[in-house]
């Protein structure tokens, strides 16, 4: 594919996902995927690039440096070896990160999880004599809240819901693929899991140590709603230790009892705190 056709495609990709808090239709629909911003290795200019990437726990993320197959590094993995400082863009956070390129057993476990995922990993892999790179992403902390992608308080606590929502929809479509086909989760899906485990007490604890009493302190009269919505967290983080300890029996059937179990219930969580929660950042803004 000419360069000016795969810019010409990846720019229509960026300001889609721009535009819609990650959410992008046509060939990366269901996909994950992120912003990678990099700087030039010789322009030193920044480049954003449309990348697939892997969860790996709470601390990094993966991007596979495949380029279809190509006989070549895709630039922007010239570009971060130069520059290992990156942005990302997941659809409702951007964030610094530092990017570190995998190398031996460590490289070869994660491509491994990957091909066991999906098998397009190992057809570009047979492609190429290169070794397709694996590199992590550790976001930098920095010393504010992550910037979140949208416009008011109330918006961005939607937005990061809709994100949780997109990884559990994603993760219980792998559920079901397994799911009859396997005796066991495979290696990535258990992954895939954790760090969802991961991301929600994360963001629940946050919420119950700064947006909650932010929200009393200002709207005494909310105090029944906060209260209730504390009591939610401390079952959905029930649910999510179940959730954990069925992805360590390796067992789809049970890891997916769980997960429909957990997904009703935040789902439920997540409606009502969008609809008693909005309103009240709304007008604190």
């Amino acid at each position: 594919m000419p360069n000016d056709t795969i810019n010409d495609f990846n720019q229509q990709v960026i300001e889609e996902f721009r535009a819609h808090q990650g959410r992008v239709g046509g060939h990366f629909e269901g996909s994950r995927l992120i912003l990678l911003t990099t700087t030039g290795a010789r322009s030193g200019a920044p480049h954003t690039t449309p990348v697939g990437y892997l969860p790996d726990g709470g601390e990094r993320i993966l991007v596979i440096a495949s380029a279809g197959g190509a006989h070549r590094h895709p630039a922007w993995y010239h570009n971060l070896v130069a520059h290992p400082e990156v942005t990302v863009e997941s659809g409702a956070f951007t964030y610094q990160a530092r990017a570190v390129v995998l190398e031996g057993e460590e490289r070869d476990r994660a491509f491994a999880r990957a091909v066991e995922a999906d098998p397009g990993w190992a057809a570009y892999q047979e492609k190429t004599q290169r070794v397709i790179p694996v590199v992590a992403l550790y976001e930098i902390a920095g010393d504010g809240p992550v910037e979140i992608n949208a416009d008011s308080m109330g918006e961005a606590i939607k937005v990061v819901h809709d994100a949780f929502r997109r990884e559990l929809a994603l993760i219980r479509q792998e559920m079901s693929a397994t799911d009859g086909n396997s005796p066991q989760l495979g290696a990535q899906l258990r992954v895939n899991c954790l760090t969802f485990c991961h991301g929600l007490h994360n963001h629940h604890t946050s919420e119950d140590i700064g947006l909650f009493p932010f929200l009393a302190d200002r709207h005494p009269a909310s105090a029944p709603t906060l209260e209730r919505l504390r009591e939610e967290h401390g079952r959905i983080a029930e649910l999510v230790e179940d959730l954990r300890r069925a992805v360590a029996t390796e067992d789809p059937a049970v890891a997916r009892a769980e997960v429909e179990r957990l997904t009703a219930e935040l789902e439920a969580h997540l409606a009502y705190e969008e609809e008693q929660l909005i309103p009240l950042l709304d007008a604190a803004a």
